[in-house]
């Protein structure tokens, strides 16, 4: 398991009934100097995101439940496995040095 900040969605942020698709091609491509595409998001995109909640509160309720009624059940051969694995990746992402 690794926790992190990324926010999952259905395609919807905060109750807009457009599809992501549909918002993403609202942008203009802005053609780069080193021949790349930039692409420019608009305020109100960045807005929606940065206001779209990043814990999902009714799992949060339904562990919380899970764990007063004692259905909550700890593995800890996958809770070590996934630490060991996210040390990993950390290490493998962090730069040699010489």
């Amino acid at each position: 398991m690794k926790i992190d900040n990324s926010v999952k969605s259905s395609g919807q942020i905060g109750g807009d009934s457009k599809t992501r698709s549909s918002r993403e091609t609202s942008s203009s491509p802005v053609q780069t100097s080193g021949g790349g595409t930039q692409v420019a998001l608009s305020g109100k995109l960045d807005q929606l995101i940065a206001q779209a909640p990043v814990v999902d509160g009714a799992k949060v309720d339904e562990i919380k439940q899970a764990i007063s009624d004692g259905r909550f059940q700890v593995h800890p051969e996958k809770v070590a496995d996934a630490l060991i694995e996210s040390v990993r990746q950390m290490l493998s992402a962090r730069p040699q040095s010489a």
